[in-house]
């Protein structure tokens, strides 16, 4: 993966953020949303998560975004705060460039500098192997499957949870 760079992002990042979200809601499984939000509802979403003191990412390449990734709370009850659950995103003409690893790689090393002290992915749908291998690959094990809890596309679809350790 060559001229990529990795950046905190900003507000005026959130049309393509909308985009690809959209894509990923529209056809895919890796949400459980049905109707993708607008842009304003997404710069809710990356507003607060920002103002929470989380890591919030784009890719850039070639003057686009390719890519974005964020941690959130993993759960809002206090004792999971230094948990965090992570979210990665990348434009359907980046996919298979390593757009996804680098996000993740860098989010994992900005969750860790800011305390957290876990991550956890929630992929959704079983299928989707090739988000299965990215967490497996930035050193998340398999800690479980909800069977068929989502229902999307015509089909039930199951969640499975992986961790990872972040810090000493």
């Amino acid at each position: 993966m060559t001229g990529v760079v990795i950046r905190a992002s900003v507000p005026a990042d959130i049309a393509a953020i909308t985009r690809i979200y959209a894509h990923a809601v529209r056809f895919g499984t890796a949400s459980f949303e049905i109707e993708p939000p607008d842009e304003a509802e997404m710069a809710r979403r990356q507003r607060a998560l920002i103002d929470g003191g989380f890591p919030y990412l784009v890719a850039e390449g070639d003057g686009a975004v390719l890519g974005y990734a964020y941690a959130g709370p993993y759960r809002t009850r206090p004792a999971y705060r230094f948990s965090v659950e992570n979210s990665v995103y990348v434009a359907p003409e980046a996919h298979r460039r390593g757009v996804g690893r680098a996000l993740l790689e860098r989010l994992i090393a900005d969750a860790q500098a800011r305390g957290f002290r876990q991550m956890i992915a929630v992929i959704g749908d079983s299928d989707q192997a090739p988000s299965i291998a990215l967490h497996r690959a930035a050193g998340f094990r398999l800690v479980g499957t909800i069977a068929a809890v989502g229902f999307k596309h015509g089909r039930w679809l199951d969640s499975v949870l992986m961790q990872r350790k972040l810090g000493e």
